[in-house]
């Protein structure tokens, strides 16, 4: 995918990332064109709007459907804002194209199925629009990249990412963990591709938006997708995590946007450290590893099972807890002795056989 091109319109302000804004849901057509009016006076250049949601259960508001898709015409009629929507079959992408939307999304729900996705490609073949996939819903970067291969094996080339997150069991501040190493790695795969955060979805509440907003622009992203809504409280869906136009507009003015292009020669010098640091962690693992491969012949000897379940319990939660003294991340810990207890146990399988 090295030819993939920017998500870009006429006369937008290419010197900040891309901002595209609106409610959740289309609600009602007063609701959008509040909603378009406060943003466009805040520098919003794309309005977005779910106009069919696909809901975890049945029974709760799923949009209004294709009726919607006009409001969105007037938004951009007497605004002069980009309109976007997203797409997960078919019958919804022909619908948007025929509406004259600018910009189509393909939610996680859907990317996270190769028979969706491949129908949406179908329907998009022979079709010049900017599209974006967001992540599926679990942290699967191979399925990420599949959908987004499908969209463009379809011809599309403007193709972007959404990071929205992945569902986790694990408690947490966020809605969905941002595991940000997935789009990293994602960006080092492709790295010319497009790369939009949606902080609303990743927190799930609106005081989240602001520090997610900047940890993106942090890491180089393109662009954000934010949930904005004229009476946010008041929504039909997903209120917690939208926010008032003013709201949006001042979180954008106070990002800090990083220079990608600035000098790194000043950072030489504690590059060269960090190298050095590697080199002597894969010293102290291979180290590690050998006395894995003894406790794997002392274990072989006595006819001891390799897993021993207590003591790797009890090794995760000590090193969790160290690394917390030590300002380190606790979930970041438990990750990475899971793998080096992984890699620990195939050391001693490999004894045993």
């Amino acid at each position: 995918m090295n030819d993939l091109q920017p998500i870009a319109f006429d006369g937008l302000d290419t010197s900040r990332p891309l901002l595209i804004a609106g409610p959740c849901s289309a609600e009602t057509e007063r609701q959008c064109l509040d909603t378009a009016h406060a943003l466009a006076r805040e520098g919003v250049q794309i309005f977005r709007a779910g106009i069919w949601k696909p809901r975890t259960k049945p029974g709760g508001f799923e949009g209004v459907g294709p009726e919607g898709l006009a409001w969105l015409r007037r938004v951009k009629a007497e605004t002069g804002l980009y309109t976007a929507t997203e797409v997960a079959t078919r019958a919804h992408v022909e619908a948007a194209l025929g509406a004259g939307i600018d910009l189509l999304w393909i939610g996680a729900r859907t990317a996270a199925n190769p028979f969706a996705m491949q129908e949406v490609a179908d329907a998009l073949q022979g079709v010049d629009i900017p599209v974006l996939v967001k992540n599926p819903v679990s942290p699967d970067l191979e399925l990420w990249i599949g959908a987004l291969e499908r969209i463009y094996n379809a011809g599309i080339r403007r193709l972007g990412a959404i990071h929205r997150g992945f569902t986790s069991v694990d408690k947490s501040i966020y809605r969905n963990h941002p595991v940000w190493s997935i789009p990293i790695e994602l960006r080092r795969r492709i790295p010319n591709i497009p790369l939009f955060s949606d902080p609303s979805h990743i927190g799930g509440r609106r005081e989240l938006i602001a520090p997610l907003a900047q940890q993106a622009m942090d890491l180089g992203f393109d662009g954000l997708i934010v949930e904005a809504h004229c009476s946010p409280d008041a929504a039909w869906s997903d209120k917690a995590q939208q926010i008032a136009p003013e709201t949006l507009a001042y979180i954008i003015r106070n990002l800090v946007i990083r220079d990608m292009n600035a000098s790194t020669e000043s950072l030489n010098e504690l590059r060269s450290e960090i190298d050095k640091l590697d080199d002597e962690l894969l010293d102290l693992l291979a180290r590690r590893m050998r006395v894995s491969q003894r406790i794997g012949a002392y274990k072989k000897e006595h006819n001891m099972p390799v897993l021993q379940a207590r003591r790797y319990e009890e090794m995760l939660g000590r090193r969790a807890r160290q690394a917390v003294e030590r300002g380190m991340d606790r979930e970041f810990m438990r990750t990475v002795m899971q793998a080096i207890h992984e890699e620990s146990i195939r050391q001693q399988m490999r004894v045993l056989e």
